[in-house]
């Protein structure tokens, strides 16, 4: 494991002996893929197909030497967490008042944040001490397509300013207060918008898994809570952006022939472009919307989270970042 130091710019380096030591260690891709021996792989190839998102990449080979350790160091803190509470309470002559344990991933847009929540969610499910996982994207907290027009703010939308931080910050709250029920409102991807009366309803699981853009974005003033002050562990996906900028061109090329192309979608629009219009209107979009947002929001935020994942162009993880305890 290397020592690392962090430029002024957030990004980690290896570091040079004349300067201070890294909170993080970094793991190569070997090195943390060795961690996978002995391990049983629970997912076959179909699940794994399944779990994939469009442009991903995901085979069985990255689940087992990336996720499946990832899976099980999460396992480990979530179970340790639990005892530990269990300990407090006892300390404290009281009923075991043990919280779910949450799990928050950020990222840019087409990094894969999303199948790692969603494999993450099923490889957690299959470890004993952690058998109940839910998932949450931040996408319900965004607001209805019509408030956003009032605000001015379709354009923005996924900037930190389109989401109801308050609603979420309500909603981990209630989870980590021990809640018998909680509510999340539901978003569709297909309607580009929240669904009324639709919601995802967590009823007190072992881990509460919690994905979006903006997770680890630092409270808007001294005082006020930050949503990743309700998190117990947090992971962020990096790449380089030109890396990303050619998934996200890719994802809309391959969306415009699914999703897109269902009379039902808001991006219907798109279904009937040719390539050469197909690729400049997503790159218009990554470049006036997409990148401005990485930049100015989502990449500030990666050394907040306890554990970097670093993908290659292939969108294969290259070295994990996890910070020492």
């Amino acid at each position: 494991m290397r020592l690392l130091a962090r430029r002024y710019d957030g990004r980690v380096t290896t570091a040079d002996p004349t300067l201070p030591l890294s909170p993080y260690r970094e793991i190569g891709r070997a090195e943390w893929a060795r961690l996978a021996a002995g391990l049983d792989q629970p997912l076959t190839e179909t699940e794994v197909v399944e779990l994939r998102g469009i442009g991903d990449r995901l085979d069985l080979t990255e689940v087992r030497e990336v996720y499946l350790p990832l899976s099980r160091l999460l396992s480990l803190y979530a179970t340790s967490t639990k005892q530990l509470g269990a300990a407090t309470s006892s300390f404290l002559q009281e009923d075991d008042s043990t919280t779910p344990f949450v799990v928050g991933v950020a990222g840019s847009v087409a990094v894969g944040k999303s199948t790692i929540a969603r494999l993450l969610r099923e490889l957690m499910s299959r470890w004993p001490g952690t058998p109940r996982v839910e998932l949450v994207t931040t996408d319900g907290f965004l607001y209805p397509n019509a408030e956003l027009e009032r605000r001015g703010l379709m354009d923005r939308k996924g900037f930190p300013e389109s989401y109801d931080r308050r609603a979420l910050i309500e909603f981990l709250t209630e989870v980590k207060s021990g809640a018998a029920e909680v509510r999340a409102p539901f978003y569709s991807h297909m309607r580009y918008d929240i669904v009324p009366d639709a919601h995802v309803v967590v009823r007190r699981p072992d881990v509460v898994i919690v994905e979006g853009l903006n997770v680890l974005q630092p409270p808007p003033a001294p005082n006020d809570v930050a949503v990743s002050d309700l998190f117990d562990f947090s992971i962020f996906v990096d790449a380089d952006t030109s890396h990303i900028e050619k998934w996200y061109v890719d994802r809309f090329l391959a969306l415009r022939q699914g999703a897109f192309s269902n009379p039902s979608s808001y991006f219907n629009v798109f279904a009937h472009l040719t390539d050469e219009e197909a690729i400049t209107t997503a790159l218009g979009y990554w470049n006036e919307i997409n990148m401005p947002n990485l930049v100015e929001n989502v990449m500030p935020t990666r050394h907040r989270a306890r554990l970097v994942l670093r993908k290659g162009p292939d969108h294969d993880v290259e070295s994990v970042l996890l910070r020492k305890l």
